[in-house]
């Protein structure tokens, strides 16, 4: 699994319309491609979004982030939506999940618990 991280803060003068309709847009292709797992996203109260994205593999999300549709998307956001932004891309060392029901904890999708 490779997860990225991406944190980003809008100019001030952003179209918000155009922004959700390009998001829109690369959420359909995205979720679409091979290896996608998952995608979140988070806003906080002083303004920056926090996006979790999830891949199978790093090979896929490279497809994804070269895709020619996206990489065209990158470029228009810099111009006209993001005053800034950071992107970290991480594998999981070691992942848990807890269920209530059973009261278990156990380790995710082979990644190690201990």
């Amino acid at each position: 699994m490779v997860i990225v991280v991406f944190r980003s803060r809008l100019r001030p003068d952003a179209d918000l319309a155009a922004l959700e309709a390009l998001g829109a847009r690369m959420y359909e292709l995205g979720t679409q491609m091979p290896g996608f797992v998952d995608y979140k996203e988070f806003a906080a109260e002083d303004g920056e979004t926090l996006t979790l994205v999830e891949f199978e593999t790093e090979a896929q999300l490279l497809a994804w982030r070269n895709h020619p549709e996206h990489l065209e998307t990158q470029v228009r956001a810099r111009a006209e939506f993001f005053s800034e932004y950071a992107i970290t891309v991480c594998e999981p060392r070691r992942a848990y999940h807890f269920n209530q029901a059973d009261g278990r904890v156990e380790s995710l999708g082979g990644i190690p618990s201990g």
